[in-house]
């Protein structure tokens, strides 16, 4: 057995693992897009495809799925396993990735879109399957991370028992709104684990509740307009569902009742869509809430953005009047999309607060500002410089990747602990200090590496 990695190994991004089940076979676990300063000139595929049998899905963020268009181009002609979540999920987002980064012509992105739904398979959580072509089997479990994410059980004949190597792909935080948390596996031999935060702690969530209702309600004091940058899947989600709350419990005569909480994002209201569409796979407070006849991503207090027109008279909208309003738009990192119109409006107001509640890679506009908004500092966007003088805010909280301590639990909470541990998908420091964690916790037979 041998894992091969083209991806999410020099850096958080990129995540493609090639897992070699017999001489002539392989599976892919991911195919993702490499992004921010770890983006590459070119996006084809540049590893031999030739014994590529099957793909596996994690889930749809784009740094886990961007090359599949590309896979596809290069000739693969094999099954696509997903969830049923990220099947329904997965053709909006390479879609619209196509759209914004690839290409315009409509019927170019139609028939990537018709292989990619032809060769798609939708499989339950928990039950085993057949890998194609293979003495293997897999099986998908609950992740926690966003809308159908998964981690990944993969049996491979040994000897005469059988070696199983699990894939976490990303794992969400613990007290994550709408999802419950991921449970750790029976056993792992070979594990291959991210360590996006594997050097950090996160806020509790009635802490990043208290910080978010702190900070807006700050923010909305001078009548400016609150930021956020948020990724269409999963953060958006989350958000609503919290502010939904807040609101819900603020007193009736407070400025919470009448604030607008404008979704600047066709696609982020599309996975909304899909959020309610699967409401079987939310966690228990969730449900209960809608039991009562609440309605925590469909309230209100939001209005929707759809067109580029609407995105423009709003973008003035805002500029003129003295209200305040909470704006959520892609993309979650701000190197793209309609968030970026607004930082160029918007940051150089000292009334404007940017609110980050997820990752920033190194080398995105987001890292920028987050970095250098706080010294009052500046930021290239749309090929300008645009001075920050807004103030900047982080909740890490919000993060739905799992910190140090999740990731961890998620090893040790296994009953057969793994005899081999592969760390990709992090920055040298979090990776580090995740290797050095699980060292001290582990029994001297389980080795640590960082995979390279």
């Amino acid at each position: 057995m041998q894992i091969r990695h083209h991806g999410a190994v020099n850096g958080v991004t990129g995540s493609c693992h090639e897992l070699q089940v017999s001489k002539a076979q392989s599976v892919l676990v991911d195919c993702g897009l490499f992004q921010g300063a770890e983006a590459k000139p070119s996006l084809a595929i540049d590893f031999d495809i030739s014994a590529v049998t099957a793909v596996i899905i994690t889930h749809c963020h784009i740094d886990h799925v961007g090359r599949l268009p590309y896979l596809l181009a290069a000739g693969f002609t094999g099954p696509i396993y997903a969830s049923q979540a990220t099947s329904a999920l997965l053709p909006l987002v390479i879609e619209d990735a196509l759209k914004l980064g690839v290409t315009q012509e409509q019927e170019l992105v139609a028939t990537c879109i018709r292989l990619l739904k032809r060769q798609l398979v939708s499989v339950d959580f928990k039950h085993w399957y057949d890998l194609s072509n293979t003495d293997c089997r897999f099986r998908l479990q609950r992740a926690g991370h966003i809308l159908g994410s998964a981690y990944v059980e993969i049996d491979l004949p040994h000897n005469e028992t059988r070696h199983r190597v699990v894939f976490s792909g990303d794992l969400g935080a613990p007290y994550t709104p709408l999802l419950p948390a991921p449970k750790a596996p029976y056993k792992a031999d070979t594990l291959v684990i991210e360590s996006t935060y594997g050097d950090s702690l996160h806020h509790g969530r009635k802490q990043r509740t208290q910080q978010l209702k702190a900070v807006i309600e700050r923010a909305v004091s001078d009548n400016g307009v609150v930021l956020i940058p948020a990724f269409s899947i999963g953060r958006t989600q989350e958000l609503l569902y919290e502010l939904e709350q807040i609101i819900h419990s603020a007193k009736k005569h407070s400025f919470w009742q009448d604030i607008e909480v404008i979704i600047d994002s066709p696609m982020a209201a599309n996975f909304t869509r899909e959020y309610r569409r699967f409401k079987s796979l939310w966690d228990k407070e969730a449900k209960a809430r809608v039991a009562k006849g609440r309605h925590p991503l469909d309230f209100d207090n939001i209005v929707t953005i759809d067109t580029h027109q609407q995105h423009v008279q709003l973008l003035q909208y805002l500029k003129q009047r003295q209200k305040p309003a909470i704006v959520i738009a892609a993309s979650g990192m701000c190197s793209g999309g309609r968030i970026v119109n607004y930082l160029v409006e918007f940051l150089p107001e000292p009334t404007t607060d940017v609110i980050f509640v997820g990752y920033q890679g190194a080398g995105t506009p987001g890292r920028a500002i987050q970095k250098y908004g706080p010294q009052g500092g500046y930021v290239e966007l749309n090929e300008q410089r645009i001075d920050i003088n807004a103030h900047i805010h982080t909740i890490s909280g919000y993060s739905a990747h799992a910190d140090q301590a999740g990731l961890i639990r998620f090893v040790t909470g296994m009953r057969k602990k793994p005899q081999h541990i592969k760390i990709v998908h992090g920055d040298n420091e979090a990776k580090q200090a995740l290797a050095e964690q699980l060292r001290s916790k582990l029994a001297q037979q389980t080795k640590v590496e960082i995979a390279t």
